[in-house]
């Protein structure tokens, strides 16, 4: 059988529903092309993705991406950080994934993340005495939604808030879809000198921080070496500030556009929590995730994936999935039943951050909306602008009047 022809995504992500609906409906995994002509496969249905996301035959590791082996895909790819980010738990599989996770996986268990709560309420109240003391329009991304979730992961880290602003430029040249080709390397040169800064710093004086209880555990098959506490740090930050950025960001503007939402909650009818997990369904943090990779051919339905070939999860298409939501899936609705998205993966790679993701937006929402309780969109919603980014499901600057 031949295969249809790719549906070539948008490198400026400028519709993520239309494409994703698009997705869908061309069948439960589709050929795409990605930015400078490179081939994946896109998982676009819930169902499909439960399953693909713990077959064993699709690995992380790039050795198996046979484009990526013969040459074709530069290293000056701009995705290419994202697609082959060094050795860490994103990258590994079976015994090796479990040691590098398991590391991880201890700091942001739900014990561990509830005792963060008293930290997270503190940094979310300085944020909004700032916000009360200063102009009535602000852009609340970069007022609020981001150094809410840097200060805390950076905390954590030890890393000082001079630095914050370095990370952020770093991370947002790193994920977006189009950065200058020749300037990817110098991106990931620049995160990899910063990670390497901290290894080096708490190599040398161990402090409190979770950096230096990484470094200084020694899990089944041994301690991190720099590489891996390098690669794992990176790994941390990026999912540790990003993910509820854009959680913070898309669930104000999914309230603001829909008033009626808004007043459920307000009225004590419906919880925040299940305004974090709709915001997660409706418009996930991150819009596709690089990348398994097939060890043999994969049969799925009609579809073979074949070996060799990379594949992304189509986070965008699988939220608003009506085989897994129903007819109302496109449908911002924050009374439906919240624990059935993927948002934050499945099966062995599960994002084990979410649970600070959740904690984070569930402290931070009903914060500012008590606070700010004329809050408003500052522009019309048609006129937001998306960041850009194929990969993180996010907006350039979300400009609020807060009274």
């Amino acid at each position: 059988m031949t295969a249809p022809a790719p549906i070539v995504l948008d490198p400026l992500a400028r519709d993520n529903a239309a494409e994703g609906a698009l997705l869908r409906a061309a069948g439960p995994v589709v050929p795409v092309e990605l930015p400078g002509g490179v081939a994946a496969w896109a998982v676009t249905r819930h169902a499909a993705a439960r399953e693909l996301l713990t077959d064993a035959r699709l690995v992380k590791d790039a050795r198996h991406w046979a484009a990526y082996q013969r040459g074709e895909v530069p290293k000056t790819w701009p995705l290419i950080g994202l697609a082959v980010p060094g050795p860490s738990m994103v990258t590994t599989d079976g015994a090796e994934h479990r040691r590098l996770r398991a590391l991880v996986a201890h700091a942001f268990t739900p014990r561990q993340v509830e005792l963060m709560r008293p930290r997270v309420e503190a940094i979310t109240r300085d944020l909004l005495d700032t916000l009360a003391a200063g102009e009535p329009v602000v852009d609340l991304k970069s007022a609020f939604a981001f150094p809410l979730p840097m200060t805390v992961i950076c905390s954590l880290l030890g890393v000082p808030e001079s630095e914050h602003g370095h990370l952020r430029d770093l991370y947002e040249r790193f994920f977006g879809a189009r950065p200058n080709p020749e300037g990817i390397q110098a991106t990931i040169a620049g995160l990899n000198a910063f990670v390497n800064g901290v290894v080096a710093r708490r190599r040398a004086a161990p402090g409190d921080d979770l950096a230096s209880v990484l470094l200084a555990a020694d899990a089944e098959g041994g301690a991190l070496t720099d590489a891996e506490a390098a690669a794992t740090l990176r790994v941390i930050i990026a999912a540790g500030h990003e993910t509820t950025v854009n959680l913070i960001g898309n669930a104000v503007r999914a309230l603001l556009a829909h008033p009626d939402q808004l007043a459920l909650v307000r009225e004590g009818k419906v919880g925040w929590d299940a305004v974090v997990e709709e915001s997660l369904r409706w418009t996930p943090p991150t819009s596709n995730f690089l990348f398994r990779f097939a060890a043999e051919d994969v049969p799925v339905g009609g579809t073979v994936i074949p070996r060799g070939e990379p594949v992304l999860i189509s986070y965008n298409a699988i939220g608003r999935d009506p085989a897994q939501h129903g007819v109302t899936a496109e449908v911002f609705d924050v009374t439906r039943d919240p624990i059935r998205h993927l948002s934050f993966g499945h099966g062995p790679h599960v994002c084990p951050g979410s649970p600070l993701a959740r904690l984070e937006a569930g402290i931070a929402l009903p914060a500012l909306f008590e606070r700010f309780p004329g809050l408003s969109p500052a522009v019309p919603d048609e006129e937001l602008r998306p960041s850009g980014s194929l990969v993180v499901n996010a907006l350039k600057e979300l400009p609020v009047r807060l009274f």
